[in-house]
């Protein structure tokens, strides 16, 4: 099977565009050429000039746990960090990090411009939800760079959890916020670059993508040939981006998405769960997923310390699998077999993109309806890969 090339590598496998540009890179640890090398490291060997580096939630370095962005300790970097007087320095290569987490608006103009570059770069990889961050920060980014006049420069990388399918609602203008800004369906099923390119007809940013090639839509992340980095500290895995669409759905509840364990979103549980929510799962005979009764105890996060029970999901055919109907038949049978326990919080909404799934589960209706049929990513957006 051929090997996938990343924007990143038809970059500098390229002529820079011109040696006295200056280069604002965003990137984390998913930013690497095939061997590994750091985009930043890569751009500068090829002729870039890189004067800059931004990140997004979790850091450069991929340290900061979810909520949070990166400590001048725990990305081993020198200075304050920007938040408190100045940007942090990054020791490999000596360039200036600006974290952008939690930036919007003339917050992050204000800190782009500060770096004083000409152009920005995103090279980061996503996972396959709308609810994870990075994508966000690309939008915020190129808000940011349409009200400068600078171009920005889109990396793309492959969606690990293949393009073939998406699944859930679009989300509704009413609940934008940074885990979604755009009305995507939950599995969007699109590249990096294909997210930018859908949104820009909203930014109108001078945009340019450095598309894949040999990337095909129905390929999940181990049939490219590409070395798998963990994209933030609780996605350790591809099996871990399978069933996130619909496991971290969890996060808006009282039930632990196993955050704090070495399977989070794998592994679901609360106090009060029993051995019948599992049977009730494998009951329901959910496609490519089998469900184990199992106990763990977090480390940190909720329910830390303490022994809880609930399930860990197996996946058995990922082809089949529809992880977003298969999160929201779990929070449907926690709902009933516990509904003296089982809570929704608010967040939930965010990370739907409405409150119909939440007011469903508190009325005790069925919510499955509301997943609707699996669709192709080209339904709400223009494809770029066939």
């Amino acid at each position: 099977m051929t090997g996938v090339r990343t924007g990143l590598e038809q970059l500098v496998a390229g002529r820079p565009r011109g040696e006295r540009t200056r280069v604002g890179l965003v990137t984390n640890p998913t930013g690497v050429l095939p061997d590994l090398t750091p985009s930043a490291t890569a751009l500068l060997r090829s002729g870039f000039r890189v004067t800059a580096l931004f990140s997004p939630e979790h850091g450069l370095r991929g340290t900061g746990q979810a909520g949070s962005g990166e400590s001048e300790d725990e990305s081993e970097a020198e200075g304050g960090g920007d938040r408190g007087g100045g940007p942090a320095t990054d020791p490999a290569t000596g360039l200036p990090v600006f974290d952008t987490y939690l930036r919007t608006g003339g917050a992050l103009d204000e800190l782009v411009a500060s770096a004083g570059v000409d152009v920005l770069v995103f090279d980061v990889s996503d996972v396959g939800a709308r609810f994870y961050t990075y994508v966000w920060t690309m939008y915020d980014l190129m808000g940011t760079a349409a009200r400068l006049g600078l171009p920005f420069t889109v990396l793309d990388r492959p969606n690990p959890v293949g393009g073939a399918v998406c699944e859930g609602p679009p989300l509704d203008p009413a609940f934008a916020s940074f885990v979604g800004r755009a009305p995507l369906p939950v599995r969007h099923g699109l590249t990096t670059g294909e997210i930018a390119r859908f949104v820009n007809r909203e930014i109108g940013a001078e945009l340019d993508v450095v598309p894949l090639l040999g990337w095909r839509r129905e390929r999940y992340f181990d049939e490219t040939g590409l070395p798998w980095v963990m994209p933030s500290v609780n996605m350790p895995t591809l099996d871990t981006a399978l069933v996130y669409p619909g496991t971290g759905l969890f996060e808006g509840t009282n039930v632990s998405e196993g955050r704090g364990t070495t399977r989070p979103f794998e592994l679901i549980g609360a106090p009060y769960v029993d051995g019948r929510f599992a049977e009730e799962l494998d009951a329901l005979g959910l496609p490519g997923v089998r469900f184990r009764d199992t106990w763990f105890a977090p480390v940190f996060g909720k329910h830390a310390g303490t022994p809880v029970r609930g399930v860990q999901l197996h996946v058995t055919d990922r082809t089949a699998l529809r992880p977003v109907f298969t999160g929201v038949s779990m929070l449907h049978v926690l709902r009933a077999l516990y509904s003296g326990d089982f809570a929704c919080e608010p967040f939930l909404d965010l990370l739907w993109g409405s409150d119909s799934l939440r007011l469903a589960l508190t009325s005790g209706r069925d919510p499955r309806d509301l997943c609707g049929s699996p669709g192709r990513p080209g339904d709400h957006a223009e494809q770029l890969y066939v």
